[in-house]
């Protein structure tokens, strides 16, 4: 068996995911419209015609949001890891495998980071070939052979051969923003219950601050199905294109593996960078349960590696 039509499935997955990008801005202006429409009563006017006046600053608003997100996502991603640049003296093996897969691709060769912890994972990042990154713990570096490290150096840069580190920092972006708006939203709650006011402007409030809740956790909740149809879908032509770059499938299987064994990095904490790793181990233990498998931003390394057998 052979992978046919990679391409044709990268454009199919890059118009799909497109899709889902547009979703983000689209349920914010959403989310912003249901609420003005539920507290109507509140400002006493159109709803429509409060809508419209507000969407420039909803707009603008989130745009300022993006643009320092978009501009300083390395720097952010480098705290959040830990990572620290790799030099080509420290360890020639790493940067002869990365460069030697670039030229049999054609691509410029991205920056090369580690992470200091002895846990076996991987991610890429970046929105240009200026900030273009593959990160690599120090546990994948040295218990990993060269065929299976070069299978994952090769998904990393299948990732960002097919642009989803952009894809996946801009989908991470826009969840961070309805996260910030649910946690005001949670908080004004708290500060409303605790603060003093007569009955029927405490009822008033608690009721308009309730819908508010309601419609921010719905809107939170859907983009996060929204982040991971973007993610879950790309880990498996990633695995396609490293088998396809490599033609060593079975390297890579045999690395993802390894992987799971011990894929936790202890120093990230933010579940939204560790989506961008080769494989993001759920907090739950029990890795088979539907309810994890709807929210898990990877499929199932065991069917991952059993379609990379596939190929051998």
């Amino acid at each position: 068996m052979q992978y046919v039509g990679l391409d044709k499935q990268i454009r199919k997955n890059n118009f799909n995911s497109l899709l889902l990008l547009i979703a983000f801005p689209a349920l914010l202006l959403a989310m912003t419209y249901l609420l003005i429409y539920f507290t109507r009563e509140e400002h006493h006017e159109d709803p429509h015609t409060l809508f419209f006046r507000v969407m420039p600053f909803v707009l603008a608003a989130t745009g300022i949001w993006f643009l320092i997100a978009w501009t300083g996502h390395a720097a952010f991603i480098r705290m959040a890891t830990g990572s620290k640049p790799l030099d080509r003296k420290e360890n020639k093996r790493v940067y002869n495998l990365v460069e030697n897969l670039c030229i049999s691709q054609g691509m410029t060769m991205p920056k090369i980071y580690i992470i200091e912890d002895d846990s076996l994972n991987a991610f890429a990042s970046g929105i240009d070939h200026r900030t273009y990154s593959i990160s690599l713990s120090r546990g994948i570096i040295n218990k990993l052979d060269d065929e299976e490290l070069e299978g994952v150096i090769a998904h990393e840069l299948t990732h960002i051969k097919n642009r989803d580190v952009r894809l996946l920092i801009v989908s991470i972006i826009f969840v961070g923003i309805f996260a910030f708006l649910a946690e005001v939203v949670f908080r004004s709650l708290r500060h409303a219950g605790s603060g003093k006011r007569s009955s029927k402007n405490g009822k008033g409030s608690g009721a308009i601050i309730l819908i508010a809740i309601v419609v921010t956790a719905v809107a939170y909740f859907i983009s996060i199905l929204l982040r991971f149809g973007i993610s879950r879908k790309r880990e498996y032509l990633a695995d396609a294109g490293a088998a396809e770059i490599t033609k060593k499938p079975y390297a890579l299987a045999n690395a993802l593996r390894k992987i799971s064994n011990d894929p936790l990095i202890e120093a990230v904490e933010s579940r939204d960078v560790a989506q961008l790793f080769i494989d993001n181990p759920k907090p739950s233990t029990h890795q088979s349960a539907s309810w994890d498998n709807m929210f898990a931003t990877h499929p199932p390394i065991e069917k991952r590696i059993d379609l990379l057998e596939q190929f051998v």
